[in-house]
């Protein structure tokens, strides 16, 4: 096995995939429940014990809501940036564990910078800042074995710094959040519908769209459409959005194969 990517959730409920080759598997984010992921890791054929960290995008609930529990149960270290930590931190005391404090703390953490390339085990990670509203949110490229498989969800643009970090990719997990149509005219309050549509928000289908009419240099053997908004959007609309401008860009779908992860069960494992 050269390399293999398996989203175990993906969306507003909670974020959580596994990024794996023979000798390292990467939890990355952990928006979950402990006992969900667990779940989730023996539906997908993921042994738990065989985890080697979690790596961390970002702050938000929905990517480390059972991350204390689940560093603990599985004794396995955290990576995340010190502006990460610090703000995980400081959620997790006000809300999660307001009653019992001392439970926001990890007992292995490994703090990275963006922009700076480290490795975990076998796995080379570059991470690199992306558009959104937290402390210091990253997405990554993974290099394993000479395979590159970038990851990065929850980014309100698609910037040139983003968009030069995601070239030469072999497999590509990326967000496709929102119709801009269905955002505008759904149930959420117009602050809300500000906020996701912000340079800082979430990626709509049309904005991923050009990004692969523009920028995409086709390389990636798979693609994943990621974080897709269960209010705001619909799997045949994402999937209609990207594969039309696919097809048109020298028909670069057949050379792809396109996923959509959902946010109710693992997605089939991806190998390269």
């Amino acid at each position: 096995m050269s390399v293999r990517l398996t989203v175990l959730a993906s969306g507003s409920k909670g974020n959580c995939a596994v990024v794996a080759n023979s000798s390292t598997r990467i939890l990355v984010d952990a928006g979950l429940s402990c006992k969900e992921t667990l779940k989730r890791l023996a539906l997908a054929g993921e042994d738990p014990e065989q985890i080697s960290a979690i790596l961390i995008t970002h702050e938000h609930n929905d990517h480390v809501q059972g991350l204390a529990v689940l560093a603990r149960k599985l004794k396995v270290p955290v990576y995340m940036t010190g502006a990460t930590h610090q703000a995980w931190k400081r959620w997790s005391r006000k809300v999660q564990y307001k009653d019992e404090p001392e439970k926001a703390k990890l007992d292995r953490l490994e703090h990275f910078e963006s922009g700076r390339k480290f490795s975990i085990g076998s796995i080379d990670v570059q991470p690199f800042t992306i558009s959104h509203d937290a402390v210091d949110p990253c997405g990554f490229v993974f290099t394993i074995e000479g395979v590159r498989v970038g990851f990065v969800t929850d980014l309100g643009q698609m910037t040139r710094n983003v968009a030069d970090r995601l070239k030469a990719c072999d497999g590509l997990l990326i967000e496709s959040n929102h119709d801009t149509e269905m955002l505008r005219n759904g149930p959420y309050p117009w602050s809300v519908k500000q906020r996701v549509m912000s340079r800082v928000g979430h990626l709509s289908n049309e904005a991923l769209a050009r990004f692969f009419a523009e920028d995409y240099d086709g390389g990636a053997a798979f693609i994943v459409l990621a974080h897709l908004s269960e209010n705001n959007n619909l799997p045949e609309l994402a999937q209609h959005s990207a594969e039309a401008v696919l097809q048109t860009r020298r028909n670069l779908l057949h050379a792809n194969t396109l996923h959509l992860a959902p946010q109710d069960r693992p997605l089939a494992a991806i190998e390269i």
